[in-house]
């Protein structure tokens, strides 16, 4: 199938030149002047073809988050940990930096990892809000909806900047000047009101031809986790680090609690009759995944060269592919061992005797041994090759011929998702029962026979379980730092010895950023 955004693929590459300082003026590099190539709405975007061109580049920065943004929400936690195994992997320790929390605003994964994050969602900011300005001026038939369709990515942008930086610049037109950040809060009113302005206009779906651009259940996913997450994201840097951070007695636009509204945007996913879950959960993420049922918002990854995700090679050891893999990301024991054997959802981690993907034979390491992965990681300073499970959830397809052309698709949301962010706000207005009914909805699929969480349990168990069946349902899938930081667990020690600090829950404004912009502030602590 041709999907949106390969299809655009050469005309975006013609079309996404824009550069982040040019529109934001906060970003790296503090340009007071537009280039003469630079992209305008007074310069091009004259024709259909262009403008779709363009809007397909705004999708196209979501790529650049399955790098930067993906590895902090992952590495950060008990899901990822990259070991040092010989001279893989060190990177000068920003990779172990990143999993002992370790970071400060001037070290190597702020500089690096939070600086490209910052520029990858500004960027994608940017391209927004010159393609809104083009859409603008142009009309057309569909410019309601397209217009739609690009503040929602925007919001989604924003989304994802305050959930990592709180505060930061709010830039919604092509001005070029420095800005100051607002306040958490405040972005948290615009990212609500953007998305309640646009759901109603964007359509329930979109031909197969389009497939990968937003929906009207891609906003209201949006903002069912917004409101879920409410606890946190409107406090500003005044988190409660170490409990849960509810969104029960968070008050959201109209006055209604943010529990009930996360309950009532969930719902409208969940009864739209456009999604059902997959019947094997597994087809959520092969590479024809493009087909399940149950995605809502997702990035829409092509096998052409470059305009695919590289997943299996972040995890996959050396030998399994004949791509040659880079035998990097792997898990924690306790995480693993949190599976349950008869969870058909322990199939994406690989344990054990090895085989190659290319060949379906069993492989070795370098040194000639077969390739067997254990659960323990002895040291991470100084691990063996074979050390670490690896997930697998995104599985290759053995005959890929580029490193950078998975064609798995990766997903920001699916249904799954819309149930247990309703069995948690359920249960935060202190409705266990009918929380638990909406968790074993999700544990059905993953069990035969089924094993259903027993009613009785209190608040905070079924919180607890809440959370635990989201390490089960999302590992791999980017919302584990997200989840751990609402659940006030993100800071646990795990190998850590020791707490960390509390504002380690926000990320550093790298520092690169404020050595270019005098009107930034750094977050407290750092």
């Amino acid at each position: 199938m041709q999907i949106f955004l390969p299809k655009l693929a050469l005309r975006v590459a013609r079309w996404a030149v824009i550069v982040p300082a040019v529109i934001l003026g906060p970003a790296c590099t503090d340009l007071t002047e537009v280039p003469e190539d630079a992209l305008t709405p007074a310069n091009a975007f004259k024709t259909e073809e262009e403008i779709l061109a363009g809007v397909a580049s705004v999708y196209a920065g979501l790529r650049g988050t399955h790098w930067g943004y993906y590895n902090l929400s992952e590495v950060t936690t008990d899901e990822v940990v990259v070991p040092t195994r010989g001279n893989d992997w060190y990177d000068n320790g920003r990779w172990l930096e990143i999993h002992r929390q370790l970071w400060t605003a001037s070290s190597g994964s702020a500089l690096d990892d939070m600086n490209g994050v910052w520029n990858d969602l500004f960027s994608g900011v940017a391209r927004a809000n010159l393609m809104i300005s083009v859409i603008e001026q142009a009309g057309g038939a569909s410019s309601a909806t397209t217009l739609a369709e690009l503040r929602t990515l925007r919001a989604w942008y924003y989304f994802m900047l305050q959930d990592f930086f709180g505060g930061v610049p709010l830039v919604t037109t092509t001005r070029v000047e420095p800005r100051a950040r607002v306040t958490r809060d405040s972005l948290f009113s615009f990212i609500e009101s953007e998305l309640n302005a646009t759901r109603n206009v964007l359509p329930l779906t979109w031909p197969a031809a389009q497939y990968g651009r937003l929906t009207r259940g891609a906003a209201d996913a949006i903002l069912a986790s917004l409101y879920l997450n409410a606890g946190v994201f409107k406090k500003g840097t005044g988190i409660n680090a170490r409990s849960y951070n509810s969104c029960q007695g968070v008050t959201v636009s109209g006055g209604a609690s943010a529990c009930a509204a996360a309950i009532t945007a969930a719902d409208r996913v969940l009864n739209s009759g456009t999604y059902t879950l997959a019947a094997n959960v597994k087809d959520n993420f092969s590479a024809t995944n493009n087909n399940s049922p149950e995605n809502i918002f997702v990035i829409a990854f092509s096998s052409t060269a470059g305009l695919g995700m590289n997943l299996p090679m972040r995890t996959l050891h050396y030998t399994q592919l004949s791509l040659g893999p880079w035998n990097g990301f792997a898990t924690l024991a306790e995480t693993y061992n949190a599976f349950d054997a008869a969870d058909s959802r322990k199939g994406m981690w690989l344990q054990g005797p090895q085989v190659s993907f290319s060949t379906g034979l069993p492989v070795q390491d370098r040194q000639g041994n077969p390739l067997n992965f254990t659960a323990i990681i002895a040291n991470v300073d100084a691990a063996t090759e074979s050390e670490g499970v690896r997930f697998n959830k995104f599985p290759p397809l053995g005959s890929a011929t580029d490193g950078n052309g998975f064609s798995n698709d990766f997903p920001f949301f699916r249904l799954a998702d819309m149930y247990l962010t309703k069995a948690e706000a359920l249960n935060e207005q202190g409705n266990t029962a009918a929380a638990i009914a909406q968790i074993n909805i999700v544990r059905a699929r993953a069990f035969s026979p089924a094993q259903p969480i027993a009613g009785g349990l209190t608040q905070p168990q079924v919180r607890d379980a809440i959370l635990k069946e989201r390490l089960l349902e999302f590992a791999g899938e980017a919302k584990r730092r997200t989840d751990l930081v609402r659940h006030g667990r993100f800071l646990e020690a795990r190998a850590f010895k020791q707490l960390r600090e509390a504002h380690k829950v926000i990320f550093p404004i790298p520092a690169t950023q404020i050595q270019t912009n005098s009107l930034l502030t750094q977050n407290p602590g750092y």
